[in-house]
């Protein structure tokens, strides 16, 4: 008779303990406020929160580091389980980069104004120390500086994805200038 009760309440049970953890995203948004020194809108800072439909698994200690050394983009990476998230920094193209202050106050996201608009003429460049690449195309949509957009270049099939910089002048992700 003990075990006719036992089982259903096991089921019951069941789901709630088996039910996934996930990793709190507004923690991430915490620690990389914290790893720029400058809160979520503000230059320097995210530029916006880590998106909380993600469902990442928990992590016990995140490692971050900066993307590239233009510091456009914060890198946050768990080893166990594995997974990896970039986080864009909002910033300006003649910002210096070096440490800044940290601050506590967290600010609403800040809309750039849009420095490359659709059917604009595009030079994209990318290079290194002893190798550069530039390519003529038209903008297929508006970007802010830092914004991802697509370029119709004349002999290739498809756009390119491109990074505005300024007017008239973007890099291929992962390039800097």
């Amino acid at each position: 008779m003990m075990y006719r009760l036992l089982i259903p309440l096991l089921l019951c049970a069941s789901p709630a303990l088996a039910a996934p953890v996930f990793q709190d995203t507004a923690a991430l948004d915490r620690a990389v406020a914290g790893f720029t020194g400058q809160g979520i809108g503000a230059q320097g800072g995210a530029r916006s929160v880590v998106d909380a439909r993600l469902k990442l698994a928990q992590c016990p200690m995140v490692a971050m580091s900066w993307r590239s050394d233009a510091h456009d983009a914060v890198v946050i990476s768990c080893t166990g389980p594995e997974w990896r998230l970039f986080v864009p920094v909002l910033f300006t193209l003649s910002e210096a980069r070096r440490p800044v202050a940290q601050t506590a106050a967290f600010a609403p996201p800040v809309k750039l104004e849009p420095v490359i608009k659709r059917g604009d003429p595009v030079t994209i460049a990318a290079g290194s120390p002893g190798f550069s690449i530039t390519r003529e195309g038209i903008a297929l949509g508006d970007a802010a500086p830092g914004a991802r957009f697509m370029v119709k270049v004349d002999d290739a099939k498809n756009p390119v994805q491109a990074v505005a910089l300024q007017s008239g002048r973007a890099t291929l992700p992962g390039w800097s200038e």
